[in-house]
């Protein structure tokens, strides 16, 4: 999968019946199915069964098994309510009958109100002075891990330039930060409201544990430890197109127990605040 079509394709899942829905999966790099593919699937399904005039203001999720990457993912939509302005969908993921995910998710006709939003940090290098994963797999390729490099080697339907990068052979403790400017690739076709959230939807679960690594980033990493996606929530503001950078900023208020806590949110270049994000992930250090 390596433009902006084919992660379309994947998103769009087959129609069983009104309620029922179902999709296949592609790797990107891990043995299990991408976390973020499953989201965004399930608000697929979810919004194929909303009057057209609401749109997804907020999804909570939970991820409860990894999915199997060589079976169909089932996607069964319960509608909980219908009211004057907002309608709540709950979606369930299944393989073999065993559920892996599940979603509560709302949707909201728009309306108009009192506006603020939190700024775009001002001081973020642009994504022309920095390098792409591609960019660093050419420059550095020969020096970098196998497993990194491996990882960045991985076709994708979205170019990331990380602002805050990490030397691979020389771990540090770091700010518990991470900022990341992202852009799809290919032709970039006309979307709606439904498509475009679904696609940042996706992208939002790439690159949020980093955050929380970077306190400890002297002594733990993705290579020593274990982690996976516990839960993921989002909410939507205002709208945008993606024809151009943007920012993903994220924080990391705390690491315990074997998990991390990661939030933040996604801006456009102009700075405009379109969705902001939560997870926590499991991070549990591996005892060799």
């Amino acid at each position: 999968m390596n433009n902006t079509k084919e992660l379309i394709a994947l998103l769009n899942l087959d129609k069983l019946d009104n309620h029922t829905f179902s999709g296949t999966s592609v790797t990107i790099g891990s043995a299990i199915v991408f976390g973020g593919q499953v989201l965004a699937q399930a608000i697929n399904a979810a919004y194929r069964t909303v009057p057209e005039n609401r749109f997804l203001h907020s999804l909570h999720s939970y991820f409860l098994e990894a999915g199997d990457l060589t079976l169909p993912i089932q996607y069964k939509v319960d509608e909980m309510r219908n009211g004057g302005s907002f309608s709540t969908r709950r979606v369930t993921a299944s393989q073999n009958q065993k559920t892996i995910f599940i979603l509560a998710a709302s949707f909201h006709k728009k309306e108009k109100g009192f506006e603020h939003q939190t700024q775009m940090e001002s001081n973020l290098k642009q994504p022309e002075e920095l390098l792409s994963w591609v960019d660093m797999v050419d420059k550095f390729g020969a020096v970098l891990p196998k497993s990194i490099k491996s990882f960045l080697s991985i076709k994708r339907p979205v170019d990331f330039k990380p602002v805050e990068v990490k030397n691979p052979l020389k771990p540090e403790n770091k700010k518990p930060i991470e900022h990341i400017w992202f852009k799809l690739k290919g032709e970039i076709p006309e979307m709606d409201t439904a498509l475009k959230h679904q696609i940042l939807t996706y992208i939002s679960d790439y690159n949020v544990l980093n955050a929380a690594f970077n306190p400890n980033g002297k002594e733990y990493s993705f290579a020593n430890t274990m982690t996976a996606s516990l839960d993921h929530s989002m909410w939507f503001f205002r709208d945008f197109d993606f024809n151009d950078w943007m920012l993903f900023s994220a924080e990391s208020p705390n690491t315990f127990g074997a998990r991390g806590l990661v939030k933040g949110n996604i801006f456009t270049r102009e700075g405009k605040l379109v969705a902001s994000f939560s997870q926590e992930g499991l991070m549990r250090p591996i005892n060799k």
